[in-house]
């Protein structure tokens, strides 16, 4: 992969993007560059990104934010700056992963023939993190798909992403825009991963790449799991609902009745989420102050994708 670029996103988690400036040190074929966007962090982060750049191995670029703007407006900016600077890849992640040696070669199998892709993960016990999903566009809602994905294929194709490991191709970010910065947190990268597929093959892909890192509280349901969340995320689950239904209507395939059916399945696992997994019902709030704001999302007569950007100097120019 030529001039591939790493996006980290961070925020107030300085000891886990330690580790994971560590990890990219130990990496066999390292980024060309790492981009690291702190959403105005108040911890030692401009600290840990200090030594990582006078300790050496790839080059560390540091963007510190005036506010906090979400994992999505971050992701926004660090594409952004990733285009600018003439990236051909860009690898999407968070902060409290690691990425595990042999990654860069094991993701550069699959790009001769996708354009985005993402890696499997371990779990912070080191066992296979179950993610397989398809975005359902008739409801609106990302369903689990079976498990047994890879029995006969190193290749599964899928329609949504995930900015934990994240691969994607300078000329389509170009196409489908940055990540919105609207979205503040979730739904921005499934959506990210969907518009992608509007333009091209988006896969997951059979290669172990990265570790997360911060355990989670969950619940395993056999075909799904259901990590533990906050009030905050629970808000943006129903919130953002509405960005969700506009860019449906934007490329035409929006219906009314199936994505009502996806709000009431949403709020219904967020319930199951708040029961099984956290074992209180005190966020049930926060779905119901989400699910307010997404209908005045909906009824912005004004709203608008995010735009197509331009190539910059120097940038990829690979087409699909």
């Amino acid at each position: 992969m030529e001039n591939l670029f790493a996006v980290v996103v961070t925020y107030n988690r300085a000891d886990f993007l330690r580790n994971l400036l560590d990890s990219f040190a130990r990496l066999d074929t390292a980024p060309a560059r790492i981009l690291v966007v702190d959403n105005a962090s108040s911890d030692h982060t401009p600290e840990v990104v200090a030594q990582a750049i006078a300790a050496g191995g790839p080059p560390i670029e540091y963007e510190r934010l005036d506010r906090n703007v979400g994992g999505a407006g971050g992701f926004s900016r660090g594409v952004e700056l990733a285009l600018e600077s003439g990236a051909e890849w860009l690898w999407l992640m968070d902060d409290d992963v690691e990425v595990l040696p042999g990654a860069v070669e094991a993701l550069a199998k699959f790009t001769p023939e996708y354009s985005c892709l993402i890696g499997r993960r371990y779990d912070a016990n080191g066992k296979p993190f179950f993610w397989q999903h398809h975005f359902v566009e008739a409801l609106g809602i990302f369903l689990p798909v079976s498990r047994d994905v890879f029995r006969h294929s190193e290749v599964f194709r899928t329609n949504v992403g995930n900015f934990e490991g994240m691969l994607i191709n300078a000329s389509v970010a170009r196409s489908i825009g940055l990540p919105d910065p609207r979205f503040f947190i979730t739904w921005d990268d499934l959506i990210y991963g969907w518009l992608a597929a509007q333009q091209t093959p988006v896969v997951y892909v059979n290669a172990f790449v990265i570790k997360k890192v911060r355990a989670q509280r969950q619940v395993d349901l056999g075909l799904r799991h259901l990590n533990d969340s906050s009030d905050l995320s629970r808000r943006y689950v129903m919130r953002n609902r509405g960005h969700v239904a506009h860019y449906l209507r934007a490329h035409g395939k929006f219906n009314r009745a199936g994505f009502a059916a996806g709000t009431a399945l949403t709020f219904l696992k967020e319930l199951a989420r708040l029961v099984l997994v956290e074992r209180t019902l005190k966020g049930a709030g926060a779905l119901w102050r989400g699910w307010r704001e997404s209908r005045n999302i909906l009824a912005d007569a004004g709203w608008k994708p995010m735009p197509s950007l331009p190539a910059y100097p120097g940038s990829g120019t690979r087409s699909d």
